[in-house]
């Protein structure tokens, strides 16, 4: 296989075991899904790297829970970095493909030369999950703090969900021979089995934000402890290079923990938006807003954040009064 090639690896989870610890886990190789996500925007490179992160997250959070619609992740913040928001869309049937999107809102002028994630500011980290019709939504909060994304969304895991978590995550511009730049990222998270259902445990607490190492003892922190420094031996190039597959990784990190693989799980950069969808958000002005809404030209437009696609409208067709109600 050349560097060239197409790796047949890239943009896929793996979902794997370890069946000494008693732990699970993921491997994600992205590339065409950050592609398809940041060739929709003109972004900085400090911003380049909170989506990349955030998308990279999103995958493998993605993966561990039973979805059968949405799971969000979200970022807010005070910061030069405003927000940056990113869906998974769980396949519906089987041998579908899982699809990702990611946005940010940010402030151009307030950017600096620092480290990404310095961009953020005092702000939250959210993970929401929406199982679809007929369900509550749920939504839980950590605030943004430990120096990245993956340490807040560790901070989540063990604060939100009491259960131990990891991630070691890499991202950037590949810059192989004879190939346009683009962006690559790699990634492994690291979970204690849960005891119940992911995302089920709630509780109450004084707010102090968790680490892993404060849920584990006895022989689950001897094997937390294990594990997690045979992880932090991983390489940059082992997490997103195209000479090491994820399950030679697993071998190479874990191979006295009995790793076990599950499939492929394949995700693609995909976007939910359409006409349809944006009429319905519409359809509850009157004509009176919508007459608000109308350009100089006569036009309602409406552009979507996460594919930048563009929504030519007439604007008689629209809102709860429409003269001109488009045919079904």
């Amino acid at each position: 296989m050349t560097l060239g090639s197409k790796i047949a690896w890239d943009d896929t989870v793996l979902p794997f075991q370890l069946d000494v610890s008693d732990m699970r886990g993921r491997v994600a190789r992205l590339d065409g899904v950050l592609d398809g996500i940041l060739k929709q925007h003109d972004y900085p490179p400090a911003v380049e790297a909170l989506v990349a992160e955030m998308a990279l997250l999103t995958a493998l959070i993605g993966q561990t829970i039973s979805l059968r619609w949405k799971l969000s992740l979200q970022v807010q913040s005070k910061g030069a970095v405003r927000m940056i928001a990113t869906d998974y869309y769980a396949p519906q049937k089987e041998g579908e493909i899982g699809k990702i999107r990611a946005y940010a809102s940010f402030d151009r002028s307030r950017l600096t030369d620092g480290d990404p994630f310095e961009q953020v500011g005092e702000g939250y980290f959210a993970i929401l999950i929406d199982q679809g019709t007929g369900t509550q939504p749920y939504q839980g909060i950590t605030p943004l703090a430990q120096g990245s994304l993956s340490a807040c969304a560790e901070a989540y895991f063990a604060q939100s969900e009491q259960l131990p978590t990891m991630f070691k995550l890499s991202f950037g511009k590949s810059a192989e021979p004879g190939v346009p730049e683009h962006w690559r990222a790699g990634g492994v998270m690291l979970q204690s089995m849960p005891k119940a259902s992911p995302f089920a445990v709630q509780g109450e607490g004084t707010g102090e934000v968790l680490q892993a190492t404060d849920l584990v003892t006895g022989d689950e922190e001897e094997n937390w402890n294990r594990v997690t420094m045979l992880l932090n031996t991983v390489e940059e190039l082992e997490l997103i290079g195209p000479s090491v597959t994820p399950a030679d990784l697993l071998v190479r990190l874990f191979h006295e923990e009995q790793p076990r693989v599950y499939d492929f799980q394949p995700v693609r950069f995909g976007c939910t938006c359409s006409e349809d969808r944006v009429r319905q958000s519409l359809s509850i002005y009157s004509a009176k807003d919508i007459e608000k809404m109308t350009t100089d030209d006569g036009r309602v437009t409406a552009d979507c954040q996460f594919c930048g696609a563009h929504y030519d409208l007439d604007p008689a067709s629209l809102g709860f009064e429409a003269e001109n109600p488009p045919s079904e």
